[in-house]
C-alpha cells in the first residue's frame, strides 16, 4: 500500500516550509498506517537551522508518548530544503537512522516522500 498524505497535511508543509525560509522548518508526521494525517511543525534546534535541521527532543518525545496513549502514530519526518532540491541531501543520507519511517522534503513548493530502509532511501513519490 503506498504511502498517502492529507490535503491539510500537504498545504501544511508547503506553508510551514514558506514561512521558516530562509531556515530549515522541520516537524513530525502523524497518521494511521499509511496514512499521513498531520504535518505538525517542531522547532529546528540545530544550531545552523539555514543548513541543517533537528526537531525539538521535547516535541518528538511528547508524540511518542501521545501515541502510546492512543494518538497518532509518528510515521516520519519533514523538513524543507530552502536552497535545494525536494530529495535527500548528502547529510539527510548521513543522519538517517534507517529505521523505515517516512521522510518528507519540501523545496520550491514540491514534496517528496522518502522511506528511510536499512540500505538507504527509496523514494515513495510526490505528494
Amino acid at each position: 500500500m503506498a504511502t498517502r498524505l492529507t490535503s491539510g497535511a500537504l498545504a501544511t508543509l508547503i506553508e510551514e516550509a514558506t514561512r521558516a525560509h530562509p531556515r530549515e522548518a522541520c516537524g513530525l508526521l502523524l497518521g494511521q498506517g499509511d496514512m499521513i494525517e498531520t504535518a505538525l511543525p517542531c522547532a529546528n534546534v540545530h544550531p545552523q537551522p539555514e543548513r541543517h535541521f533537528e526537531i525539538d527532543p521535547a516535541a518528538l518525545i511528547a508524540a511518542h508518548r501521545a501515541a502510546r496513549a492512543g494518538g497518532p502514530e509518528v510515521l516520519g519526518y519533514y523538513h524543507s530544503h530552502p536552497n535545494g532540491r525536494a530529495e535527500p541531501s548528502v547529510t539527510d543520507r548521513a543522519m538517517a537512522a534507517g529505521d523505515g519511517r517516512v521522510w518528507a522534503i519540501v523545496a520550491s513548493g514540491a514534496v517528496s516522500l522518502w522511506r528511510d530502509g536499512p540500505a538507504g532511501f527509496v523514494p515513495l513519490g510526490q505528494a
